[in-house]
């Protein structure tokens, strides 16, 4: 189920991003680790509690502008809603 533009997406619990001198970024969770790179730690950089769902595709679309913003937007709700599966975010 894609999140509402409203709410306000955040690691959970026993979540959060390693160091940001560290290389490669990892998304650490519970038991498991998650590489990111380009757009995917775009996204998880953003998902703080303070910036919406709808902030954050409008900032991703400005980025990424040689993308057409209706894949950009798609792209970002399915990425929250796995994250959201893994339990890796909550929403606000």
């Amino acid at each position: 189920m894609a999140p509402e533009t409203t709410s306000r997406p955040r690691l959970a619990p026993g979540c959060r991003l390693n160091e940001r001198a560290s290389q490669p970024r990892v998304l650490l969770m519970p038991e498991r680790a998650l590489r990111l790179n380009g757009p995917s730690l775009e996204i998880v950089e953003r998902c703080d509690g303070t910036h919406t769902v709808q902030q954050i595709v409008s900032e991703l679309q400005k980025l990424y502008s040689q993308a057409e913003p209706q894949k950009v937007e798609q792209d970002i709700l399915g990425y929250l809603a796995l994250l959201n599966e893994k339990r890796a975010l909550d929403f606000e």
